[in-house]
């Protein structure tokens, strides 16, 4: 059965209007791993440190992920970290994805390979994106935007390329489909110099 609810930027006529993010929490092992990846390598700020409210028997990690969202991580000393990739159940947290300053990308994909993590780079079409894994399998997509726009226009943005995407077509919406909705939005946006990567499917590996 295909679904063919309509995709918009327009707020929907529902009883509850989130505001955005406040926090996404993970089961992480223990607090040396978990803030040696999350603080020590991908540069997220440590900003509070508790006891897990329904269980004070671990600890509560809040880390800054860069603009004020927060990720937090259940950790407990006597759980050791296991790098095997998750199998995620229907309901289950597929992957985390952060964003990046465009130009540090190869930098990053260095910083994670000289700390042993492997990763894959993909060309998703409206960016690109590097798959690493964390110390406990759990998928990390690090992400950088292809045109510098306003993120409070990204809805529109991409409900725009979507739109564009299916009068031409296309199976994905692809870098030309974004910059035509630029285009047609009337956005001046600069493009990012990123390096080439292989486009379609795929994950870490």
């Amino acid at each position: 059965m295909t679904d063919d609810s309509p995709v918009t930027a327009e707020s929907p006529e529902s009883p509850v209007h989130t505001t955005g993010t406040d926090h996404i929490t993970v089961w992480g092992s223990n607090a040396e791993d978990t803030i040696a990846y999350y603080r020590d390598l991908l540069g997220m700020s440590l900003v509070l440190r508790q006891p897990n409210l329904d269980d004070p028997s671990q600890t509560h990690l809040f880390f800054d992920t860069g603009d004020g969202t927060i990720l937090t991580v259940f950790v407990s000393d006597d759980r050791d970290s296991n790098a095997r990739p998750l199998r995620t159940q229907t309901g289950g947290v597929h992957h985390l994805c952060f964003s990046l300053v465009p130009d540090r990308f190869e930098a990053v994909a260095d910083a994670l390979e000289t700390a042993g993590y492997r990763y894959n780079v993909f060309d998703r079409g409206i960016f690109l994106s590097l798959y690493t894994r964390d110390p406990n399998g759990l998928t990390i997509e690090l992400t950088v935007e292809k045109f510098d726009f306003p993120d409070d226009r990204t809805g529109e943005v991409l409900a725009t390329a979507q739109r564009i995407r299916e009068e031409d077509g296309a199976e994905y919406a692809e870098t030309e489909h974004l910059a035509a909705a630029l285009d047609e939005l009337g956005i001046e946006a600069e493009a990012h110099d990123l390096p080439d990567a292989g486009s379609g499917v795929g994950g870490i590996r």
